[in-house]
């Protein structure tokens, strides 16, 4: 080597898990050098550094990035072959700082530049920090076995450096502990901080003494008891009165395999030496014994979050569910958020939408899902408090809640629970089930839920709650406030074809008995059954239907009386299934003044609604007909207060006529301010005398200033109007961003105007171009008694 470089540049070698500090020795092991390469490392012309790795500890395809930047000169005492490599015994020199790196094969090579210690601490000083040093050694040294040899050779240590290199490898430091030693060019601040590190690893040491005497304390004390309730058994057989207690499980044994918390296990041990100290006779025995028995079989345990395949869950819900694309979305976007955070809080949904649109199977598919187990809780109808909590153990015959048993049977902390009909929850004298509801359902209370029979915390936060329901108008708004809401919409024509065809046909062929070679239902039968036999907004009637022609079709078959496969076609219909059901009115061929089609919203989806208004000679009375409620009453007089208004003050005189709204199907309740414009269209078509269109329906809240405001249920009501033959459909403005949710196939089938006014509405519907009205009053005439009324 160039002598003007011997003090900038020299091989390096890669040193881990090691303090290397000037004036020790160390033993190196090297795998991957030749003999020539051992050699020129012995070189008296050879600078050697040894370098600290920081990562890559394997040592293979090295980088620069992989090292610390400052290491030490060495140089070699001594070389051994060994089977697969050398080991070097080296003395660590002068600390160096590395400037870069140079990687040619297996050597490396590196510019450095020396940074020797620097020595501010006496020598006296130095001594009394090296007795300092062997001193707490000792002490820690005292309560391991064997550590004579050590503490000797840490006493022949004289060396400040190399007390720290000797003692460093045997202390738990972290690497940028080691080396932060080593970085350190202070001497005095190095041996300060490693006494440091010494004294922490001193009181770590004494502390797991002191907790292992306490467990040996506590085993002993728990083997005593052991002992003497078996001494206890043996004494109640001799005296025959262990006969029953031979026939008992081990529940010790049990408990402490049922990894309960600390309260529930102590509370389970009391039990259990009640039990042992209760005759079998008494009435207290079984008591005891089926509590604790709860206690064993609940699983206590947390499971352990799994890695949640968000495709897989995906085509898990679209093998099991057509459409209901945002619905799917919101499930796997809380799905989603549930793999990130995996303790995360909250996992309650509540889905909302007519029967039979598939909300119960939803919450079995999210259940497949995430791999868990599925467990249903049918609430509709409960009504005592007692369901979801239990009773306490004072009373004969008392159980635990509905979903701590369910939580049992299921033998998991995390399963998914279906609360099904969360909205026919009921209350009575028993109490209110649906506020015993409010701390399963709250994330922030529910990992201590306490059961009345259990009386003891446990813990529902891994819970994944799914609440379903018909209606928000009959849930606790407390409770409401829990869940997080997905509406789930009524089916459209084409929805409930492909689903019929794709799931129900195949299920109820197989509920039957019968294969796809059997009986085959054709596709215009099949759309005829959805549009005429079964008009709901779920799909339990379509496989009514379906099941009812399986049947026909099984009694057939079996009585060799058609050939296979057996086709039904729409023109067979009429002899199977019997009449046409009408439960959902169609739009009329043509209305009469006054009639109107109004568009409404029901639990079970949309439906087209008449409203119909008619004049007669009396004194200005209005009769309002047809179970409605106060909002839509009011609705009625802003309507004909804003029709006066905006009418010619002589087209008719109000105070000679009677008027009268009725609205069909008048055993059932209406209320509502969405038929606004249509009572106003209904007055303003009965005044006038104009016919509205009949294949033209409304929806729309109307103010007295003539305003149109929006509405909720938009994608239900236009679904039922497409589906009455509706071709036009007047709709608040301001709901114009709602049309994003409403099939494209009812967009395509109906013309949807928005509008704004009273005058929007009477130019869309009578053709009538009305300016606004403003009112001006004459002072002049006021006095008199008499205004005027100018147009603007």
């Amino acid at each position: 080597m160039n002598i003007e470089k011997k003090y900038n540049q020299g091989v390096v070698i890669p040193v881990s898990e090691a303090v290397l500090l000037p004036g020790m020795t160390h033993i190196l092991r090297l795998n991957r050098f030749s003999e020539k390469e051992i050699e020129n490392l012995s070189n008296d012309e050879t600078v050697n550094v040894a370098v600290p790795l920081k990562q890559n500890f394997n040592q293979n395809n090295l980088k620069e990035e992989d090292f610390y930047r400052i290491g030490v000169s060495f140089e070699i005492n001594k070389i051994q072959k060994m089977g697969r490599g050398y080991q070097i015994e080296i003395l660590a020199l002068d600390r160096v700082e590395i400037k870069s790196m140079n990687f040619e094969e297996a050597l490396i090579s590196a510019e450095f530049e020396f940074a020797s210690d620097i020595v501010d601490i006496t020598e006296k000083n130095q001594e009394e920090m090296v007795s300092y040093i062997k001193r707490i050694t000792r002490e820690i040294s005292e309560n391991f076995k064997g550590s004579e040899d050590f503490i000797e050779s840490v006493e022949e240590q004289q060396d400040l450096n190399k007390i720290i290199g000797l003692l460093a490898p045997f202390m738990p430091l972290s690497n940028e502990e080691k080396y932060d030693l080593i970085e350190t060019q202070s001497l005095k601040a190095r041996g300060l901080k490693f006494m440091d590190y010494l004294l922490k690893q001193k009181e770590h040491i004494k502390l797991q003494l002191e907790m292992a005497q306490k467990f040996t304390e506590k085993a002993n004390k728990n083997y005593r008891e052991s002992v003497l309730r078996e001494q206890l058994k043996t004494i109640q057989n001799e005296l025959n009165e262990g006969k029953e207690a031979k026939k008992d499980k081990d529940y010790y044994k049990k408990i402490e395999e049922a990894q309960m918390p600390d309260e529930a296990r102590e509370t389970a041990l009391e039990e259990l030496e009640k039990l042992q100290n209760q005759s079998p006779n008494s009435s207290e025995y079984n008591v005891i014994r089926n509590y604790l028995e709860l206690l064993i079989q609940l699983p206590w345990k947390r499971n352990e979050g799994k890695t949640v395949d968000l495709e897989g869950a995906r085509s898990i819900l679209n093998q099991q569910h057509y459409g209901l694309q945002k619905v799917k979305d919101r499930i796997i976007q809380h799905l989603a958020v549930m793999q990130l955070k995996k303790d995360k809080k909250g996992s309650i949904l509540l889905l909302v939408g007519p029967p039979g649109v598939g909300k119960t199977s939803l919450g079995k598919s999210i259940a497949e899902a995430l791999n868990r187990k599925y467990i249903r809780l049918s609430l509709g109808g409960v009504r005592d408090e007692a369901e979801i909590r239990g009773h306490r153990r004072t009373y004969v015959g008392a159980m635990p809640g509905r979903i701590i048993q369910s939580i049992k049977k299921a033998g998991v902390t995390n399963p998914v629970m279906v609360l099904d009909e969360v909205d026919k929850l009921s209350s009575s004298y028993n109490g209110d089930p649906a506020s015993a509801l409010l701390e399963v359902l709250d994330p922030e209370q529910n990992d201590t839920f306490t059961d009345h029979y259990l009386d003891l915390p446990y813990d529902l936060s891994d819970v994944f709650f799914i609440a379903t329901a018909n209606s928000l108008d009959t849930i606790p708004r407390p409770l409401l406030d829990r869940m997080e809401v997905i509406q789930i919409s009524s089916y459209t024509m084409n929805e409930k074809f492909h689903i019929g065809k794709k799931y129900l046909i195949p299920e109820v062929l197989e509920e039957h008995g019968l294969a796809d070679t059997q009986l085959v239902i054709e596709d215009e039968g099949l759309r005829r059954i959805i549009s005429e036999y079964t008009l709901e907004a779920g799909v339990r009637g379509l496989k009514k239907q379906l099941a009812t022609l399986a049947r026909v079709a099984a009694e057939k078959i079996v009585a060799n009386k058609v050939d296979l496969p057996f086709k039904i076609t729409a023109e067979e219909l009429d002899d199977i299934l019997g009449r046409k059901i009408s439960s959902h009115d169609k739009a009329q061929k043509d209305n009469a003044p006054g009639v109107v089609t109004g568009l409404a919203w029901t639990a079970v989806g949309g439906e087209i609604l008449f409203i119909e208004a008619t004049d007669m000679p009396g004194n200005g009375q209005v009769i309002l007909t047809g179970q409605l409620g106060d909002v839509m009453k009011e609705s009625a007089r802003i309507s004909l207060s804003l029709l006066k208004s905006r009418l010619p003050v002589n087209a008719m005189n109000f105070k000679e006529r009677d008027l009268h709204i009725h609205v069909p199907s008048g055993s059932v309740h209406k209320d509502g301010p969405s038929a606004g414009i249509t009572l106003f269209t209904a007055l303003a078509s009965l005044v006038t005398g104009i016919k509205i269109d009949s294949k033209l329906a409304m929806t729309g809240e109307i103010t007295l200033r003539g305003a149109v405001l929006p509405i909720g249920g938009l994608k239900e009501k236009l679904i039922a109007a497409q589906r009455a033959g509706i071709r036009k459909a007047l709709i608040p403005k301001d709901n114009v961003i709602d049309l994003k949710d409403v099939p494209e196939e009812v967009k395509e089938q109906i013309t949807i105007i928005p509008v704004e006014t009273v005058e929007d509405v009477l130019k869309e519907t009578l053709g009538i171009t009305l300016p606004k009205i403003e009112r001006v009053f004459n002072p002049k005439n006021f006095i008199e008694g008499t205004f005027s009324t100018n147009e603007a």
